[in-house]
């Protein structure tokens, strides 16, 4: 019997629609007369999912043993009744205690190996290879899950996707979940940077199974040739300084289709050949990762033939290689380039000129002039040329004395320029010993008759060293215009980051330490000429000694400030370095004092608003309370009048007056306080472990209750805050929301764990407080938490403004942020994120799983 079918669909979020899809699909297949039968399928509550059932044969689920509503699927049922396609939902589902089987998917086996075909249904979450993954992106632990390798089985598997946008709608339309559950979990596992997270790890997970299908494919029918099912960009890496702009290059033509993937490659070459410079390969390394793509690294002795088959085994579309502009190269026929081009066949290939030695950068100088390798070269020339010279000229007799010595001088001039002074002297000095036994009277001898003879011989020899003095000032010239070059790329760094970065001592001294290669590197300052140094920052695991101490491995730059040092420690330096690490001083020098100026323009600044602040206040203090003001003046003024002891009635209401204008006074009062303290950089919070729960019974305390909802889960960790901050905060958020969405309720959800990242790389606690009214344009967000803002300018009777300004600065006195972003289904929602607290909580006893006030 021939196995069954097995066909998934994968749903990319909680509510994508995989049953919905799953369904969809069976009626689809009996309409056009397949024998189906529902072995499971799950409604959830849901309308849609009801009626597409409709219609739909469904075999009666057994009861589980443990729960009156736990269904489980009857696998002998199903089997009996033997349809041509069983629709099976939940395929992670694990069964009831007592089942036949402790897992769905098992259960499924027993259906296909009974030639069954099966539809099913799972989500990305339940994949074990990434369970731990979908935990940490939306922190609800995964109780389902699946062998990978099982799902990877499956003959078909469909993604069931739906935008994040789309989702957080449906799901605020009631379409997901019931409507008391949805503002709970819109803050949770329903955020929207979850929900696009987990439709990443979703389209990567099939991206690699369609991958592994077309590589088994390929595998099993023999094929070789390109299949371009999805752009690939390999790049081919020497390792030189035109590296970065190959891989800028590959990047930009990568980016001109929808999605692909880059794949650098350095091939290292075991030729004899200066390997690639291991800085240069990890900063290309590093920006290859950046910019998305993967490095990789292949040791083979034929680039071009290495990089073709590496492209080839990942089905690669296009292949990005540099071509030196050099005439030489294009004469020996273009080098690797070429050979790439004569053996990519369907693959294109992409030649990106640079310039012979690469682009600019800070060059490797030389230890010695001309390197070892030539030296040595050049002393085995020095012996095997003479020799050779004279054995060549021996072929012709009739040739005179002085043709003898300039071609033997010819040989030295050669010497000189591979080798230097040393080989071109020895060279000198064999030739004329060879000049004078083979050509000179009396042959044979190292005896010279003639005088004039002596004289050639010893111009022979000068006019070779003098040579070899040329080569070797030359190539010690060229040494010191490689240093300066080098000098002048590093200062041109400095000044470079002087304008467009923004430098930290820190960061400067880190910067120091890796230029010049060194253990430690510090800043020290003094406060006269006759106080003791003191270090202010270093960077390295240990702070380098004073200026003036005895080490000798310590090296302390010239500054124009007597009073600050720039030391670096860990080796000694050059006469050029050192130099360089005047520069450096010098830079160091004016980052400071550009820190100085820009503390003084924050402070000139944060006075500027101080100003702005205190015109507002007193504009407000002159219009806005007057109204308050006003009113407890007339009542007052109307129970004065009373001839008589006035009604009880119209006393009662006199006084309710008063009392409503005078908490409307206080509150004004006191925002305008609180935003004085804030302005004025006076405000200092008392941190300390707080639950979110006691700061929003304190802070609801004095506000209605009838349209304010509370959902906290019973595990939220503290945070730390100022109680009495916090308070404030939340009471001047949620006033806000009763005052400006008058007909929704107000939702305050709290977040049952790290969910909501990190501050400043702290793990953070949040709390949403929802609304569902009007809602505020995306262009007046930012405006909305300036001091005297309100919506449509509002009239009287709504405040001064002042209530989320004065939110805003309490929680940013505590560590926190906070920010705004819109309901899905129209509202504003308010995001409070402050520090999680990692001592114990002061909280008070919880009274229940989950607090909800009426």
């Amino acid at each position: 019997m021939a196995r069954g079918i097995l066909r998934i669909f994968l749903g990319a979020a909680p509510g994508a629609g995989v049953t919905f899809a799953l369904l969809q699909e069976a009626r689809q297949l009996q309409s056009i007369g397949r024998d189906v039968a529902v072995g499971i399928a799950l409604d959830h509550g849901r309308l849609e999912t009801q009626e597409l059932m409709t219609g739909l044969e469904l075999i009666p689920p057994l009861l589980g043993p443990h729960a009156f509503d736990a269904k489980e699927m009857d696998v002998d049922a199903v089997l009996d009744r033997h349809p041509q396609i069983a629709i099976v939902d939940e395929y992670a589902h694990t069964n009831a205690p007592g089942s036949r089987n402790e897992k769905r998917w098992q259960d499924v086996e027993e259906l296909l190996d009974a030639g069954i075909d099966v539809l099913s249904t799972i989500g990305i979450w339940h994949l074990a290879s990434l369970g731990d993954v979908v935990s940490d992106i939306t922190q609800v632990p995964q109780t389902e899950s699946v062998p990978d390798d099982v799902v990877r089985r499956a003959d078909q598997i469909e993604l069931v996707d739906i935008s994040p946008e789309l989702l957080r709608q449906r799901l605020s339309d009631g379409s997901v979940y019931p409507k008391d559950r949805v503002d709970a979990a819109l803050a949770n596992e329903f955020r929207l940077d979850n929900l696009i997270a987990l439709r990443e790890v979703a389209l990567i997970w099939l991206a690699d199974r369609v991958d592994e299908g077309l590589s088994k494919y390929r595998a099993s029918h023999g094929i070789t040739a390109n299949l371009p099912a999805r752009e690939r960009v390999v790049l081919g890496l020497s390792g030189g300084p035109e590296g970065e702009g190959l891989i800028r290059r590959a990047s930009r033509i990568l980016s001109r289709v929808n999605g692909g993937d880059l794949l650098a490659v350095h091939v290292r070459v075991s030729d004899g050949k200066p390997e690639a410079s291991p800085i240069a390969l990890e900063a290309q390394r590093k920006l290859v990762t950046d910019l998305g793509g993967s490095y990789h690294t292949v040791s083979r002795d034929d680039p071009a033939r290495t990089l073709l088959d590496f492209s080839r085994s990942v089905n690669a579309t296009q292949i990005v290689v540099g071509v030196s502009r050099g005439r030489l190269t294009h004469m020996l026929g273009g080098g690797v380039g070429s050979k790439i081009i004569r053996g990519s066949g369907d693959i294109d290939v992409h030649m990106v000129s640079h310039h012979p030695l690469g682009s600019p950068g800070l060059p490797k100088v030389r230890s010695g002039g001309l390197g070892r390798a030539r030296t040595i070269a050049g002393f085995a020339l020095a012996v095997l040329l003479p020799l050779g010279t004279t054995a060549l000229m021996s072929l012709a007799p009739e040739l005179n004395f002085a043709t003898h010595v300039l071609v033997h001088l010819t040989g030295v001039m050669a010497v000189a320029f591979i080798g230097g002074l040393w080989p071109a002297v020895l060279a000198a000095i064999l030739d004329s010993l060879l000049l004078n036994y083979f050509e000179t009277d009396p042959v044979g001898t190292l005896s010279i008759s003639n005088p004039q003879n002596l004289f050639s011989l010893l111009v022979f020899v000068g006019a070779a060293i003098a040579v070899s003095l040329v080569v070797g000032l030359s190539a010690k010239r060229a040494q010191e215009a490689a240093r300066a070059r080098a000098e002048a790329a590093t200062l041109a760094d400095l000044a470079r980051d002087a304008l467009i970065e923004d430098d930290t001592i820190a960061g400067f001294l880190d910067k120091v330490r890796e230029t010049f290669q060194v253990c430690s590197a510090g800043l020290f300052t003094k406060t006269d000429a006759g106080s003791a140094w003191n270090l202010q920052a270093h960077s390295g695991e240990e702070p380098p000694p004073a200026p003036g101490s005895e080490e000798s491995e310590a090296v302390a730059s010239e500054m124009a400030d007597p009073r600050t040092a720039l030391v670096l420690s860990g080796r000694t330096l050059t006469a050029g370095e050192r130099r360089l690490l005047a520069a450096h001083g010098a830079h160091l020098l004016l980052l400071r004092q550009r820190h100085a100026l820009q503390l003084k323009l924050k402070k000139t600044t944060k006075l500027a608003e101080g100003n702005s602040i205190r015109t507002s206040i007193l504009r407000a203090v002159s219009h806005d309370l007057r109204t308050p003001l006003a009113g407890i003046k007339l009542a007052v003024t109307a129970l004065q009048r009373q001839k008589q002891r006035p009604a009880d009635e119209l006393q009662e209401e006199m006084l309710d007056t008063i009392d409503s204008y005078a908490n409307r006074l206080d509150s004004l009062i006191g925002n305008l306080l609180d935003m004085s303290r804030i302005s004025s950089g006076s405000t200092a919070s008392l941190t300390s472990p707080v639950t979110w729960r006691d700061a929003i019974e304190d802070a609801l305390r004095e506000l209605p209750r009838g349209r304010i909802r509370v959902h906290l889960a019973p595990n939220m960790p503290a945070v730390d805050a100022d109680l009495g901050m916090l308070e404030r905060v939340i009471a001047n958020i949620v006033e806000n929301a009763l005052k400006y969405a008058a007909d929704s309720d107000i939702v305050i959800v709290g977040s049952s764990s790290a969910a909501a990242g990190a501050i400043n790389g702290h793990p953070c606690g949040e709390l949403r407080i929802v609304d569902h009214g009007q809602g505020v344009p995306a262009a007046k967000v930012i405006a909305m938490f300036e001091p005297f803002q309100r919506l449509d300018d509002a009239p009287e009777g709504l405040g001064i403004g002042l209530g989320l300004a004065v939110a805003k600065g309490f929680t940013e006195a505590m560590g926190g942020t906070l920010t705004a972003e819109q309901t899905p289904g129209g509202g504003l929602t308010m995001l409070i994120r402050l520090p999680l607290s990692a001592g114990p909580s002061t909280a008070r006893p919880e009274t229940g799983a989950m607090r909800s006030h009426p």
